[in-house]
């Protein structure tokens, strides 16, 4: 099996380096990664500049573009060697709820379900770099069952795992996207020069953390994985409720 392993984190960051270690013994592993931190990346793509790639000492494909553009450039370019399965990973902090819809590294393997490829995900579920090798873990068993039992690239599955050791892990959830409050206002500020500057503000709390929820999961110390669609149609019922706003008289 081929895999392309990108990641939002960074070429550099140690989550990418342990969970290559631990897939390159089970499959031919290539890494195109994004030169810096693209955290909130999203699905942008860098279309107004060039891109540029270096080739690391150790191998890896660095990138002056998004993780978005990493894939691209991994499936769909002169650099191509079509592969198997997109994994993007491993996040240094959970990739959960509403997040998914800024985070970079789900955008990257999204952009390998844009290419019809299966693709994986991967977030620690609490911030810090102490348990990649759990993460790295639960990913090779995952990419072990794929071999040998392939699954539809009709959606993605977006893993966050418990921040702790193996034997910490109670077991996996199917899990949904669970849902936050809005987020904390902006912070307002200014430089040293005593320009006007702002930082986003923290994320907000838990809304919908309900049993079957990703939150859940890791609150409890389960593996969470949520099979995300690309498709953002909504459900029949509400495609109803605005069918009958529309037709009712005002």
């Amino acid at each position: 099996m081929k895999i392309l392993l990108s990641n939002d984190d960074g070429v550099r960051a140690p989550g990418i380096t342990v969970l290559y270690k631990a897939l390159s013994e089970i499959a031919d592993v290539r890494v195109i990664a994004p030169e810096r931190n693209c955290s909130g990346a999203s699905n942008s793509l860098t279309l107004h500049d060039p891109l540029r790639v270096e080739q690391l000492e150790n191998g890896f494909i660095s990138v002056n573009g998004t993780p978005t553009d990493c894939v691209h450039l991994g499936t769909n370019s002169p650099l191509a060697e079509i592969p198997d399965l997109v994994v993007s990973g491993i996040n240094d902090a959970p990739n959960m709820g509403d997040d998914v819809l800024y985070s970079g590294t789900v955008a990257a393997a999204t952009e390998g379900r844009f290419m019809g490829l299966p693709a994986i995900a991967v977030s620690m579920g609490a911030p810090g770099h102490d348990y990649y090798e759990t993460a790295a873990k639960v990913v090779t068993d995952l990419v072990l069952r794929l071999q040998q039992k392939p699954l539809s690239a009709d959606f993605v599955l977006n893993v966050n795992v418990p921040y702790c050791s193996l034997k910490g892990i109670k077991g996996t959830r199917i899990t949904r996207l669970g849902r936050r409050h809005r987020a904390e206002g902006m912070v307002r500020g200014t430089d040293p020069r005593g320009r006007e500057l702002f930082w986003y503000g923290p994320v907000g709390q838990h809304q919908d953390d309900g049993p079957d929820t990703d939150f859940a999961a890791i609150r409890d110390h389960y593996v969470s994985i949520t099979p995300l669609t690309v498709d953002m149609t909504a459900p029949v019922t509400q495609q109803d409720n605005v069918r009958d706003w529309l037709t009712n008289d005002l």
